[in-house]
């Protein structure tokens, strides 16, 4: 089969495509021929070895695919070869099969296809509990999604209008950007480019702040939306594209009873009841047409590091798909 493999660190050209064994199933792995994979600033993180945790190598980026199963393991039970599935896996996505836990495995609603299945879990997975979860968003709280038009951020803005959020304030750095954000359900629109961007957010909930903020970018944005939080506010950490960490003093917190959280889904992924209610209720949404995915592009997975370079400029919106 052919895979894409980084041996070593660094930028896109470090992914290289090889060709290698098929693995085999054992116990409860089943085996997936992938027909679409979701890309995520993850891989990118895992390309420059800045990961949450370490990345060993050589090392084949990829943790979310649609496909069929092929094979299952001796101890499968649940799920049959020619199963129309969709999953989340640690590593070994950007290839033309890979192996999952049959236990993690969720299959595809009639009418669903590849692409749109992979746009969904890894990056709905996240807006949902970021949102949920760990921002505790209630009903008619106020909502900050930073980076509105890409892949989390557009079914951030979706997802707390569902949820019954009063507001949803989105930031993105283009007026095209804004204008997807507004398609999605936002608000108010602000374009985080312009010099004080924080203030116009003050301005959209009247100088009280905002009760829950998504942060993905690190630096002087997260310094920036500190200062949008309420009080009692929830400040939600799920990145740091900009590759510059934040100094960071708690005690500014203490005047306002505010909370800085962390977010990292595959400690989600550890509570499978968690997982498989969240994605039975997205799954309802997107039936219903409630929901809306945004597929940015889709591409070869020889094109892997293309994509990896688009991703890093900022220009894209939604959810980049690659078809091996």
């Amino acid at each position: 089969m052919k895979a894409i493999q980084l041996e070593k660190y660094g930028g896109p050209e470090v992914l290289q495509i090889i060709e290698k064994d098929k693995p085999a199933p054992k116990g409860t792995d089943v085996l997936i021929q992938i027909k679409a994979i979701g890309v995520n600033f993850a891989d990118i993180a895992r390309r420059e070895g800045q990961y949450v945790i370490k990345t060993p190598l050589p090392f084949i980026p990829g943790a979310e695919v649609a496909g069929v199963v092929t094979e299952v393991g001796e101890n499968v039970t649940t799920v049959k070869p020619g199963t129309r599935v969709v999953t989340l896996i640690e590593s070994g996505g950007y290839a033309e099969y890979a192996l999952a836990d049959s236990r993690g495995l969720i299959p595809l609603p009639d009418g669903m296809d590849f692409e749109n299945a992979a746009a969904l879990p890894l990056q709905g997975l996240s807006a949902y509990h970021i949102l949920k979860t760990m921002g505790r968003l209630e009903e008619g709280e106020s909502v900050l999604v930073h980076a509105a038009a890409g892949g989390v951020g557009t079914l951030a803005v979706q997802l707390a209008k569902l949820m019954g959020a009063g507001k949803v304030i989105a930031t993105a750095s283009s007026s095209e950007k804004l204008k997807l954000a507004r398609e999605m359900g936002a608000d108010v629109l602000v374009n985080y480019t312009e010099d004080g961007w924080e203030k116009q957010v003050l301005e959209a909930t009247d100088g009280k702040g905002v009760n829950v903020a998504l942060e993905m970018a690190g630096g002087d944005v997260f310094q920036k939306t500190l200062k949008c939080l309420a009080t009692f506010g929830r400040l939600v950490i799920y990145g740091v594209a900009s590759g510059e960490q934040a100094n960071f003093y708690p005690s500014f917190l203490m005047a306002r009873n505010q909370s800085v959280i962390g977010f990292f889904l595959p400690q989600i992924m550890r509570k499978p009841e968690l997982i498989h209610s969240s994605m039975k209720e997205m799954l309802t949404y997107l039936s219903q047409g409630k929901l809306k995915l945004t597929i940015g592009g889709v591409y070869s997975l020889e094109q892997a590091a293309e994509v990896h370079r688009l991703l890093q400029s900022r220009q894209t919106k939604g959810k980049l798909i690659l078809k091996p």
